[in-house]
């Protein structure tokens, strides 16, 4: 009965969290994305700011010379968020971090596309050995339990490297070089589809242990959060992100300056690989993110697609809503392979799987409040 009465409550928590995509491909024809592409961006953030990539609204970030970007939380309503400016297909992104402690606030390593994958990294402040691991297909929001759980050292004081290798074929989530989670793409079936469309890197803390979050989420997160233990700071020390631009980071095009959805069917052999010069910025909220220097396309097909399932516009988030940037979540049912990792199976550990994977969807409804 406890088991039954935990996870209603966690999931009426979901009904003021909504999903915000300022244009979902799959849905109608949407501005391209600004790929990386080949270059290679290292970013030490003990250095200062960096142009690639903007804060989100109500973000404001303190930068340390030795700990790199602070982001704080000192009220329920904090949130301190940044989204790359630009997107990859495919590819590997590490961040070295120190999760932000204290109960009910979460630390998140988040790529989303617009329409609507996810992969994620999460932290629960008063977790001092794991971290969870998800993903998310198409928006869809059916079910919540694939969410995984990885043993970490002490995430709150000491710097790990944590890294998302994302290919047509495989999933890997890897902590200092160290592969604790695989996810097959041949496996991912359904609403617990593969994620395969171009995505951005978001960061950022937030806070789920509000007095007012539901009964099933502040269990999730750990307890309600207490400010006169603040403030808590999460700290990201340096980005090391590579463009698989379509490929498997070995073959693929040799550059990509943005990527279009050829068709509505949400599968990454639809999408376009552009080539050529462009120089306008990403902007989500203009008529067009293609740039006016001369462009080639290259549609990939050499992997067999993974099923995906379409959602409404309206699903569930794990990040703040700016009308700038685009947003996903959401989770499901599926037989994807999970290998090599301390990832939770079968009876109470689904029932935390489930629960853990409401936590990429509640980060929206903290930013909505």
């Amino acid at each position: 009965m406890h088991i039954k009465t935990l996870t209603a409550l966690a999931l009426a928590s979901l009904v003021s969290a909504q999903t915000y995509t300022d244009c979902d491909p799959t849905k109608k024809t949407c501005p391209n994305d600004k790929a990386v592409g080949k270059e290679i961006i290292n970013i030490d953030f003990t250095k200062g700011a960096n142009s690639f990539f903007k804060n989100m609204v109500g973000t404001t970030l303190q930068y340390d010379n030795k700990l790199g970007a602070v982001y704080t939380i000192k009220k329920e309503t904090d949130a301190p968020t940044v989204a790359s400016s630009r997107y990859i297909f495919f590819g590997q992104v590490d961040v070295t971090v120190r999760a932000a402690f204290g109960k009910g606030v979460v630390t998140s390593f988040v790529l989303q596309s617009d329409d609507l994958d996810e992969i994620d990294w999460e932290w629960i402040g008063s977790d001092h050995t794991q971290v969870q691991t998800n993903y998310f297909s198409k928006g869809c929001t059916e079910t919540y339990d694939r969410g995984g759980f990885s043993s970490v050292a002490n995430p709150q004081d000491e710097f790990h490297t944590y890294t998302i290798k994302w290919t047509p074929t495989q999933l890997d989530w890897i902590i200092d070089g160290t592969v604790v989670r695989t996810l097959k793409a041949s496996e991912a079936k359904g609403c617990a589809g593969y994620p395969q469309t171009p995505m951005q890197i978001k960061l950022g803390t937030w806070v789920a242990g509000r007095k007012d979050a539901a009964q099933g989420t502040i269990e999730w997160a750990g307890g309600v959060t207490d400010f006169n233990e603040g403030p808590f700071n999460g700290y990201y020390q340096s980005i090391k992100i590579q463009d698989f631009m379509g490929g498997d980071g070995v073959t693929g095009p040799k550059d990509a300056t943005e990527y279009k959805y050829g068709d509505k069917s949400g599968t990454w052999q639809s999408i376009k690989v552009l080539t050529g010069t462009s120089t306008e910025d990403i902007d989500t909220t203009s008529p067009s993110k293609t740039g006016t220097g001369s462009s080639t396309a290259t549609t990939l097909s050499t992997v067999p697609a993974s099923s995906a399932s379409s959602a409404s516009d309206s699903s569930v988030s794990s990040l703040p809503i700016d009308s700038s940037l685009n947003h996903n979540g959401s989770s499901s049912t599926g037989d994807a392979t999970e290998a090599t990792g301390n990832v939770v199976t079968g009876g109470a550990g689904k029932l935390a799987m489930s629960i853990a994977s409401l936590g990429a969807a509640l980060f929206a409804g903290a930013m909505l409040l």
